[in-house]
């Protein structure tokens, strides 16, 4: 089947721009490398993954989605067929919340010849498979009207660099299921989705990477993945088609196996931007002046898992001690019980706006607030969480706007879990979060993810009303002006000045008021 046109240029932009940021910002210890990934709600992703009637990102359906979405990738809920469906109250429209598949994706290069792969990143999970000399492996992509995208299925026999684990490895855990030491060795991996998981054997071929130098060298670094030969569950849905790149602790990750070959420290970074564009870096240990928290290493599932001690909200400050994991896979922020009631009542105490009633079932978040008509900014209580440790972590991205019928929302966007608390990207919005595992330490710095930069620049309170506005698909305007300078837990308030037309917000600044 022929690609459309749309399809296939909007493909080639997202693989230029993986291509053109291989190179990243500094170069310590034994190098680093890394690449850009992209939101699922990204135009580049959006224009490549297939998707039943997608809402618009930033509406009410969005949010609602997203946070049903959390739920069942994460297994919050059993992925039943009624629960992965999503059908609005005011129609007939439904959108299949498997097929949306995990947050962010990235194109990576394996074997030789060299085969592109699109791939979810995930930090819940370890291993790195690919589609492998399967029968019932995703293909194709099907973009509306019937055209598609052909995906590349890994082989080994078709690599030259590629060869296989024995069961006698070290990385090998299924030894039982061998019939010699020197058999290969199998896997099998399920995920907490109902009925999804991936089958099949590892074997070690060639990721290549780039070196941030100013030769760009490219770097053959052999790593150990799955040739996933069976996929149930959402990945045949289409949650991850083309392959998942885990990142989590144990030594079958990339990450650890990089370190064990010499080619990059045992830690990397992820920075999230602000409009769905991100640069994962392997090998970046931080900054001396980053801010840090020492990881809670549980065993037998190791996660990136903190202790936060303290929680802010405006001049509010209750000592409140839990634990939480740090999860690039989710979409919002998730607390266990007193956790959200102190933030959420905090904030709800301070909140200058009146109180946002409704009685829509649908309706994802808890705690939100009108705007008034005429406003063209507003303030929020600041909120700031305390790490073990007593490092300071500011919240720069707590809440979402949405537009609706008569009036427009702003919302704490945090949701009650029950079982363990989760910082989920919107609370690493605006960071470089750096996953040093050699230390055993988890970082934080403002970052410009797309220089690679901290900024040091202040935005204005108020801008000019001839300040030129974003398209509507961009999430918010002047992604590199994140300041560098932000509100200690003393801080009170913030605000956002808004540009409000048609029912769409913008955001155009974002400013601490001390």
């Amino acid at each position: 089947m022929i690609l459309c046109s749309s399809c296939r240029i909007l493909f080639l932009g997202l693989l230029l721009m993986v291509a053109s940021s291989w190179v990243l910002d500094r170069c310590e210890g034994n190098g680093e490398f890394g690449f850009e990934f992209h939101h699922r709600f990204s135009d580049q992703v959006v224009g490549v993954l297939p998707g039943d009637g997608l809402p618009n990102r930033n509406s009410l359906k969005y949010y609602r989605v997203m946070a049903h979405r959390d739920r069942l990738i994460r297994g919050r809920r059993l992925a039943s067929e009624d629960q992965s469906l999503v059908t609005f109250s005011d129609g007939n429209e439904t959108v299949r919340v498997d097929n949306l598949g995990f947050l962010h994706y990235a194109n990576v290069s394996v074997g030789t010849p060299s085969d592109w792969f699109l791939v979810a990143l995930d930090t819940g999970s370890d291993l790195f498979w690919l589609p492998c000399d399967c029968t019932n492996c995703v293909r194709e992509l099907k973009a509306s009207g019937g055209s598609g995208l052909n995906l590349n299925i890994y082989s080994p026999n078709a690599s030259s660099t590629s060869s296989k684990v024995p069961c006698n490895s070290s990385l090998c855990t299924r030894g039982d299921r061998c019939a010699s030491p020197q058999s290969n060795c199998p896997y099998q991996i399920r995920y907490l989705s109902n009925g999804t998981s991936s089958t099949g054997v590892l074997v070690e071929d060639v990721l290549h990477l780039i070196s941030n130098d100013k030769n760009s060298k490219a770097i053959p670094a052999r790593v150990t993945l799955g040739c996933g030969q069976v996929q149930t569950g959402v990945f045949h849905d289409g949650a991850a088609p083309n392959g998942l790149f885990g990142l989590g602790l144990e030594d079958i990750s990339v990450p650890s196996v990089l370190a064990k070959e010499g080619i990059a420290a045992n830690s990397f970074s992820m920075c999230f931007g602000k409009d769905g564009a991100g640069r994962i870096s392997f090998g970046d240990k931080g900054s001396v002046d980053q801010r840090e928290t020492p990881l809670n290493i549980i065993q037998p599932h190791p996660t990136y898992n903190i202790t936060v001690t303290q929680i802010t909200v405006g001049g509010n400050t209750g000592d409140l001690e839990f634990d939480a994991v740090f999860d690039s896979g989710t979409s919002f922020t998730y607390l266990t019980s007193e956790a959200y009631t102190l933030i959420s009542e905090s904030f709800n105490s301070l909140a200058l706006d009146k109180r946002y009633q409704t009685d829509d079932p649908e309706f994802p978040f808890e705690y939100c607030y009108a705007l008034s008509p005429n406003k063209d900014s507003f303030q929020y209580p600041a909120v700031n969480l305390t790490m073990k440790g007593g490092s300071s972590y500011p919240v720069y991205h707590p809440l979402v706007l949405i537009p609706m019928k008569n009036v427009d929302v702003y919302c704490l966007a945090i949701l009650k879990i029950e079982d363990i608390s989760i910082i989920g990207q919107n609370f690493m919005t605006g960071y470089r979060v750096v996953f040093d595992r050699e230390k055993l330490i988890l970082g934080w710095k403002e970052a410009d993810c797309y220089t690679g930069e901290t900024s040091a620049r202040t935005l204005p309170s108020n801008r000019s009303s001839s300040s030129a506005r974003p398209p509507a698909s961009s999430f918010e305007p002047e992604a590199t002006n994140i300041p560098s300078q932000r509100p200690s837990s003393s801080t009170s308030s913030s605000s956002y000045s808004l540009s409000i037309s048609l029912s769409f917000i913008y955001f155009f600044s974002i400013l601490a008021i001390l």
